[in-house]
Parts: C-alpha cells; sequence; structure tokens
C-alpha cells in the first residue's frame, strides 16, 4: 500500500491547483476518472469562452459597416469553431498535465473510491490498488441539474435534451434551441448560438435572467441578446418535453419548438460514487459543509470547489485549493468570500463583485457612471448602455460592492474586487492612476463621484 501526504479525488481547478503546490511539500496523489481539468476545461469556462469569441468576431464583421469597413455578411463556420475549441482544450488540458508533472505530483487516471479512516489513515482504493494518505482533499465537482419535468429522461435518452457536455460538440447549429435556465450558462451559450444563426428561446422561471446579478447589469445583456433575436420567456416552467419541443406555464401556458433543448437550470454537488459516505462527512443541500480554511468535521480531510456549493466558479476553486493544503500544512490560510469577481462573457461583457444594494438602503452610497464617459469605449462601439456602478459602505468609507456592463468588464473587475477585498479606504483608492484612454477609466470616474 502506498503512503502519500495528501490523496486529491478529483482533478479539476481545485484538484489540479491543489496538488500543483502540495507535490512540493508532501507526496501528493491525484486520482481523475476523466480529463484533467474538470468541467471548466473541457466542457464549460474553455469551450464556452472559444465559442463567444467566434460569436463576438461574426458580430463584429456584420456591423463592420459602422466602423468604416465595408465586409459582406458575416457567417459562423460552427465546424471550424468546434475545431478550433478542441485545439483549444488540448493545449490546456496538455499545460495542465506538464504542471502537475514538473510539481512531482503523482497522477492516476481511474475512478477513485474512499474506503474510510483506519489505524489514523485515509484509505482510498483506485484501479485496484489501496492507497493511504495523512490528508484527503474531495474536488469532485458538480453535475448538471436535472429538473423533474416530464418527457426530460426521454428526451436525453433521444439526443433532444443535452447538456453542457454536448452543446459544445454538436456538428452543426440547431435551427431552434431552447435554454431552460436564464443563468450565466444559458445566456452564454444563447449569445453565441444566436450569431450562429441559431432560434434561441430562454425559458427562465424568475421574474428576468441572471437573477443572482445586479439587475442593472442584467438589463443590459438581456437587452443585447435581444437585438441579436434571443427570445425570453420569465415567470415560467418547463411542464413537458415532447417530441417537437417544451411546453410550459406561467401567467400563460405556451410550447416552444425545438430541435435542441439545453439543461442549464443550475448545477448539483456530486457527493455520491466515491465513497463520502464512509467517512461521516458533514453536508447539506449545496454540498459537502467546511469552514473558511476548507475543513471538514472529519480531521484531515477537506474539500474544495464545486463540491462544497459556495460558489461555483473555477477561481474561487483555485484559491480555495491554496487555503486547504496551506491549512495542512499548519499554516494559517482562510478564503474570503466577500468580494470573488464573476464574468459573464457576452457582448458586453457583465461582471460583478462584492454586494448589491439596494438603491434605498442607507448603508450604502451608490454612483453609476455611463460608459459613455469612457474616451475607448465611445470610439469602439455605437452602444450607448453600458455603465460601471460602485457601492461604497458609508460608515466605515470602503468599497462594498462593484458591477459594470461595458466591453473589457471581466478585466476591469479585478481592480474593484481587490479593493473590496484589501478594505482599501476611499480616500486612498481615488490615488489610483488608470491608463487613458480606457474603459478601465470609469473606475476612476466612479471612485472620484464616491
Amino acid at each position: 500500500m502506498a503512503e502519500y501526504g495528501l490523496i486529491i479525488l478529483g482533478g479539476g481547478p481545485a484538484g489540479y491547483r491543489a496538488a500543483e503546490i502540495a507535490a512540493k511539500k508532501m507526496r501528493t496523489l491525484l486520482i481523475e476518472k476523466a480529463e484533467l481539468g474538470g468541467v471548466c476545461l473541457n466542457s464549460g469556462c474553455i469551450p464556452s469562452k472559444t465559442f463567444l469569441q467566434a460569436a463576438k468576431v461574426a458580430d463584429y464583421c456584420a456591423h463592420g459597416v459602422r466602423y468604416g469597413v465595408k465586409t459582406s455578411e458575416a457567417d459562423t463556420e460552427h465546424a471550424a469553431v468546434v475545431a478550433r475549441k478542441t485545439k483549444v482544450v488540448r493545449v490546456l488540458t496538455a499545460g495542465v498535465r506538464s504542471a502537475l508533472k514538473a510539481s512531482g505530483a503523482e497522477v492516476c487516471k481511474a475512478e477513485g473510491y474512499i474506503e474510510g479512516i483506519f489505524d489514523g489513515k485515509i484509505i482510498v482504493s483506485a484501479a485496484g490498488e489501496r492507497h493511504s494518505a495523512d490528508n484527503l482533499l474531495i474536488a469532485c465537482g458538480s453535475e448538471t441539474a436535472v429538473p423533474p419535468v416530464k418527457g426530460i429522461y426521454e428526451g436525453m435518452r433521444a439526443g433532444r435534451v443535452i447538456t453542457n457536455k454536448e452543446i459544445f460538440n454538436l456538428p452543426e447549429p440547431p435551427r431552434s434551441l431552447v435554454v431552460i435556465g436564464g443563468g450565466v450558462v444559458g445566456v452564454e451559450t444563447a449569445s453565441y448560438y444566436a450569431s450562429a444563426k441559431s432560434k434561441v428561446t430562454v425559458i427562465e422561471a424568475a421574474p428576468r435572467l441572471l437573477g443572482a446579478t445586479d439587475g442593472d447589469v442584467a438589463d443590459v445583456i438581456t437587452k443585447a441578446l435581444a437585438r441579436k433575436g434571443v427570445t425570453f420567456v420569465t415567470s415560467a416552467m418547463v411542464t413537458e418535453i415532447t417530441d417537437e419541443g417544451v411546453k410550459y406555464s406561467g401567467a400563460t401556458e405556451g410550447f416552444v419548438e425545438a430541435d435542441k433543448i439545453l439543461l442549464s437550470a443550475g448545477r448539483r454537488a456530486v457527493l455520491s460514487g466515491y465513497g463520502l459516505e464512509n467517512l461521516g462527512v458533514a453536508t447539506d443541500k449545496a454540498g459537502i459543509i467546511t469552514d473558511s480554511a476548507m475543513r471538514t468535521n472529519v480531521k484531515g480531510v477537506y474539500a474544495a470547489g464545486d463540491v462544497t456549493g459556495r460558489s461555483m466558479l473555477a477561481h474561487t476553486a483555485y484559491r480555495e485549493a491554496e487555503a486547504a493544503v496551506n491549512g495542512m500544512l499548519g499554516i494559517p490560510d482562510e478564503v474570503n468570500y466577500d468580494a470573488i469577481p464573476s464574468v459573464i462573457y457576452t457582448s458586453p461583457e457583465g461582471a460583478s463583485a462584492g454586494i448589491v444594494a439596494a438603491p434605498d438602503d442607507p448603508r450604502y452610497a451608490t454612483v453609476k457612471i455611463p460608459a459613455a464617459y469612457s474616451g475607448r469605449y465611445v470610439a469602439e462601439t455605437d452602444e450607448r448602455d453600458g455603465f460601471v456602478k460602485l457601492v461604497a459602505d458609508k460608515e466605515r468609507g470602503i468599497l462594498a460592492g462593484a458591477h459594470a456592463a461595458v466591453p473589457y468588464a471581466g478585466e476591469i473587475i479585478t481592480t474593484a474586487a481587490a479593493l473590496i477585498t484589501l478594505k482599501t479606504p476611499l480616500k486612498e483608492a481615488k490615488k489610483l492612476v488608470f491608463p487613458h484612454p480606457t474603459v478601465s477609466e470609469l473606475l476612476k470616474t466612479a471612485l472620484d463621484a464616491l
């Protein structure tokens, strides 16, 4: 039986980041049954961004005349987009493998199973062999939530109902696509396929799309998708999936034809199939329960990434992995969830960090700066509904929230998130110098307005 300082179950962002840093300090084994990189790299973040870049290029070409450039009608070559996505994923997974090899981590491509704790050692079996470890990091990720809808499993077996695993490998754009769920995955997918000339309908149970996002950001993105031809049905529940499409009910009942139906109504932590029950680890409806240092209720057992259900984002998983490994090494560390940035990679992008404050909340001061205040924004786009919004904590004199709906929002939000995390006094934050002309200057304008 091989002995390790750390065994990791799952090779997604949390798993491979933990392995990369832990292997430099202790013997580390990473067990992954599929491909390294997890959902993010193989069927989520990276494939979708590759698709969305193609959509952005196609949209620019289609409207080139706005910028004094004559172009013929743009046409997305979907097969070429899929091929490029496959190449991008291959390059990045190779990079992960290379980094793990350089770190000294051992990788086992197999299904891992937790047998339990014996004589103070955690025992995990994989590929017919048993391994022991002082520490275990559970990073088994999440899976698509399948709502209890009539006909949904029949549709999945027939290939009409698909998930993120299949949507980025379709040989051609469907003539009509219904997206169940108007969250980030749903709107990003809708954005690409609308550019690829699919007839796209998004059905969302809530009154608006992107429910957890700042309302103004959601409004700008919804309008941008509508201009691309996306249809929205909100405050509606899907009641049945048939051979022809989707039935729904809400304020009214309706039916939408669909060649393909994408499930994007949420994800759930993977908690079964690998012996978690043999440890007595506490869980709730979201996932494995941990403290801010990623410790579970069982000594030596940690969890990070989507399996905790706290913040299902790859960059959160990286930070959680770092905190977990530091804890194993006796280095005090905790994850601060107050200002983790999130990005919606539509066109324009949406991004947020920190709190979403109600307009009438007396504890906060809010400023909203139109994107037209940025010279670069005006030079690069004809749209005029973008903005940057900052929320300040009046009593403490610090930034508490930031929200943006502009090009490059995903790059800009990092500065705001850093100011929130570090609790930088506003009088100091206002001394930052931003390059000109950039869209990021809107942060400076907003800080000055606060």
